[in-house]
């Protein structure tokens, strides 16, 4: 891998700003100071920029839990995008999945391409369990139309757990996650949807992040992701 590109991956600066670096003498390899930009790095290479080590992470994993008013995208000329709210600023760090622009709550944020698919893919059952307010009371009947799928029009819906908590509260949890998904599930039984908030998505929950924070998954996180998802 080019010097220039290991240091922007590890959000040293833009290409532009990192060959500065590197043309100031700012970087070196094995304690060696390298003014190459081209200069290939070697898995055994020490990389460091004035001195203090600079590690290359192939992939990271960040939980953010989504204000309103945000849209899971990587630029928006509307409205503010996610990835502005993450300051690692590694230009390949996508979403997993989306929620809308007035949905808040629990969403996961990588460069792990095949993690990606692996968690979107409907055939995984991957949980995802909403709080959800609506306009008006949730009938009883809701929770076995809910558990036994419906017609959406383009799509049926696979089985669907609901949870009543109040006459206009509810906690829903769905295995896949198509365009508006919930909203279009509860305007079938007649509500409308007025707060929408993600609590968990697969084994990830909100626990000990305010609205808008995110955090670095743990290790024993990651692994608990990826145990189902295929080897190479």
């Amino acid at each position: 891998m080019r010097l220039d590109k290991y240091l922007a991956d590890m959000s040293l600066g833009t290409r532009s700003e990192v060959k500065d670096l590197i043309r100031k003498g700012k970087i070196t390899v094995n304690e060696k100071t390298v003014k190459d930009a081209s200069y290939q790095v070697k898995d055994s290479d020490i990389v460091a920029c004035e001195g203090q080590e600079v590690s290359y992470v192939e992939y990271e994993y960040y939980l953010l839990n989504k204000p309103q008013g945000y849209i899971c995208a990587l630029e928006d000329k509307r409205y503010p995008v996610i990835m502005e709210l993450i300051t690692s600023r590694r230009k390949d760090l996508v979403p997993v999945g989306r929620l809308d622009l007035d949905t808040e709550g629990v969403i996961l944020i990588t460069n792990d391409g095949q993690l990606n698919h692996f968690l979107l893919s409907p055939k995984n059952h991957v949980p995802k369990t909403y709080y959800a307010e609506t306009d008006a009371p949730i009938p009883e009947t809701a929770v076995a139309e809910f558990e036994k799928g419906m017609d959406l029009g383009d799509f049926r819906s696979a089985p669907a757990q609901l949870k009543i908590l109040e006459e206009r509260k509810a906690e829903l949890t769905i295995h896949e996650g198509k365009f508006h998904q919930v909203k279009r599930m509860f305007e079938k039984v007649g509500c409308t949807v007025t707060f929408l908030k993600r609590l968990r998505f697969g084994p990830l929950d909100l626990q000990g992040l305010s609205t808008g924070e995110f955090r670095s998954l743990s290790k024993e996180e990651i692994e608990v992701l990826k145990k189902d998802q295929p080897s190479d």
